[in-house]
């Protein structure tokens, strides 16, 4: 798989992503699952955090993530 696709592919699984951090740019956002911490320094850049702050939201969105699928599953 073409690096360009993988990324859009991890990318594409969390559509709610996007919505949560608006600066993110698929072709140049290390991917959360491979490398979380290129990930939260991409994001502390990108969104003028510090470490920290997007280190802790990186887990708050995962959390919600999890909350989210773990309904999903239920509900089906």
């Amino acid at each position: 798989m073409p690096v360009q696709t993988a990324r859009a592919s991890w990318f594409d699984r969390m559509p709610r992503l996007k919505q949560r951090f608006p600066h993110l740019q698929t072709r140049s956002a290390p991917s959360l699952f491979d490398d979380k911490d290129k990930f939260v320094a991409y994001l502390a850049r990108t969104h003028h955090l510090t470490l920290t702050e997007a280190r802790e939201e990186v887990d708050d969105f995962l959390y919600t993530e999890s909350l989210h699928r773990e309904l999903e599953h239920q509900l089906n």
